[in-house]
């Protein structure tokens, strides 16, 4: 697998990635080529050894083909977590279908394609109905297609424990809605791990795999645990769901992207954990880390005006 095409290959999982691949594949000619509307901006890969960072717009089919000329298999990581129907269906649905389309133009069959646990087309959340929608664009006989869907994501630099971590630093009191909502939650790392097992082993082509943590946690569990490891534990006081439905509709108001949404809400209404009918991480042969394990080895490092950098990124008020 010398050349390896990671399209979101510079966010936060794609980073956690780009690692892995260097470790398995960075030796000898091997290219691992990531492109990037703003490739100056990706700080987190640009010093690694055999990563190539590309200036290129991936939703554009003439630049996507080209870039899947040069590679032998491709990793999708490209998501969004909020937006209008046209934003899920863009990022979510249409570029995957564009995707099977240049694959097939550049005669590239080996695809790893990262959904999301609980995507289904009935599903309660836009969300999880347009990742749905984007496996069902990747099912061709003409991909070598494997399918991981995780569980949420902690691990440092994560807008998901960083952000509770970082609230309750402000805080007294943390609101919060959906907080009997159940998650499994997984490491960057293992996550990463997962990709490369995959690009390796062949027989994965065709399989669904489930990516989570060992444990079951409720979100207010996990937020508890956020402000306990960061040193900045607050009483976290569960909203009934009316007002978590207000409290998320009042976020979506505010400047950037919000910290909850309706839809956030919507999706949390089906139990982001594993369903023992696919296969997991142990089917690549992964040990999962535990949350309380890694967490408090990256939260609460930051003390000062540093600990707001997370919250006011979320709103763009940098």
């Amino acid at each position: 697998m010398a050349n390896v095409l990671v399209l979101g290959g510079t966010g936060f999982v794609g980073a956690a990635l780009c690692e892995k691949l260097v470790e398995r594949f960075g030796g000898g000619d091997a290219r691992i080529v990531v492109p990037s509307r703003r490739p100056a901006r990706a700080k987190a890969i640009q010093m690694l050894p055999t990563v190539e960072l590309v200036a290129a717009d991936v939703h554009d089919d003439a630049q996507l083909t080209r870039l899947l000329r040069r590679c032998d298999a491709v990793v999708n990581l490209v998501a969004i977590l909020h937006g209008s129907d046209k934003a899920f269906d863009k990022v979510h649905v249409q570029l995957p279908r564009r995707l099977a389309l240049a694959c097939a133009a550049a005669g590239v069959r080996r695809l790893t394609h990262v959904s999301a646990l609980g995507a289904d087309a009935q599903a309660p959340s836009r969300y999880l109905r347009s990742k749905a929608a984007g496996e069902a664009a990747l099912a061709s006989p003409a991909l070598d297609l494997t399918v991981l869907r995780p569980s949420v994501i902690f691990g440092e630099g994560d807008r998901f424990l960083n952000l509770f971590a970082s609230l309750q630093s402000v805080f007294p009191v943390i609101p919060l809605a959906g907080a009997e909502a159940r998650f499994q939650p997984v490491w960057v790392d293992d996550v990463a791990r997962a990709i490369v097992r995959c690009l390796d082993d062949r027989t994965t082509i065709g399989e669904t795999i489930e990516c989570c943590g060992p444990e079951v946690y409720t979100l207010g569990q996990l937020v508890r645990m956020a402000g306990r490891c960061a040193g900045h534990r607050r009483p976290v006081i569960a909203l009934p769901a009316s007002l978590g439905r207000f409290q998320a509709t009042v976020m979506e108001l505010l400047p950037g992207e919000p910290m909850m949404s309706r839809d956030n809400l919507d999706s949390m209404r089906v139990a982001n954990v594993a369903t023992g009918t696919r296969p997991g991480l142990a089917r690549l042969g992964i040990r999962p880390a535990t949350v309380e394990a890694i967490a408090p080895l990256y939260l609460g490092r930051d003390q000062g005006p540093a600990r707001l950098d997370i919250w006011r990124a979320a709103v763009h008020r940098r």
